[in-house]
């Protein structure tokens, strides 16, 4: 079906099952092989990506629209969600749907509220909907051209995470259950844009008491197989209530 006719026909069915100017935007965070990845999707017939989003239901409120718009593109359950800002600047989406009649649902000014996710990177299965040509994993450092605010709606999400980074549980929502120092130093490194002393970073850790070290290492490579931990979620998550305090 072509893309218009596929646009016009959920416009009409979206004005009796949404909440009228509100919209879901979501920032998907996933980590794999030591590279901070976001999710993006990239719409029929315009030359842009997209982050995940969708609209609010009569039915339901943000978060579980929110984890609806998520789980039909990821496929994956219990996702870590914060939500972090609201964009209600003028005129967000001109230029997308400008050949469109003006009463085309998606044509309306929308306020979107911003949510950032935290996703274990190898529970997620992608799914492309019937407005989308692709939908995949893109390095932070390599991002596309985005439509409309998404830029400025991830820009402010990874500044939220940094800011949030001794608070919320990131490392444990980005993380595999089992991994290695390296690789949680690795994690921290990408979100606060700056390189850490091993030492200090070590300590720091370990002083916290919030890591099991467990009685295995990682196989394979030609050095010495380093040490896997996990996170002890009851300790992790009392040190985060009272806030990690490191400048880091």
């Amino acid at each position: 079906m072509e893309f218009n006719k596929i646009i016009e026909g959920k416009s009409a069915e979206a004005w009796d099952i949404y909440i009228p100017n509100l919209s879901v935007d979501c920032v998907v965070f996933g980590f794999h092989d030591t590279t901070l990845k976001v999710l993006v999707t990239r719409l029929k017939e315009v030359d842009f990506w997209a982050l995940p989003g969708g609209y609010v239901l009569k039915t339901e409120n943000l978060k579980e629209a929110a984890n609806r718009i998520l789980f039909s593109r990821t496929g994956a359950e219990n996702i870590y969600l914060q939500e972090f800002k609201v964009f209600s600047d003028l005129n967000r989406s001109d230029g997308i749907f400008d050949k469109f009649p003006d009463t085309l649902w998606n044509k309306q000014r929308f306020l979107s509220v911003g949510f950032y996710a935290l996703v274990d990177f190898h529970h997620v299965n992608l799914v492309m909907d019937d407005f989308s040509d692709a939908c995949e994993w893109k390095s932070i450092d390599e991002l596309p051209d985005f439509m409309m605010d998404h830029r400025s709606i991830f820009d402010k999400a990874l500044e939220t995470l940094r800011r949030q980074l001794n608070h919320k549980p990131i490392g444990y929502s980005l993380l595999p259950e089992k991994f290695t120092m390296p690789e949680l130093q690795k994690l921290y490194e990408i979100i606060l844009a700056k390189k850490l002393n091993r030492g200090n970073f070590y300590r720091k850790m370990l002083r916290y008491d919030i890591l099991e070290k467990l009685e295995e290492s990682r196989k394979g490579g030609a050095h010495k197989a380093p040490d896997l931990y996990k996170f002890d979620l009851e300790k992790y998550r009392l040190a985060l209530k009272n806030g990690l305090n490191e400048g880091w």
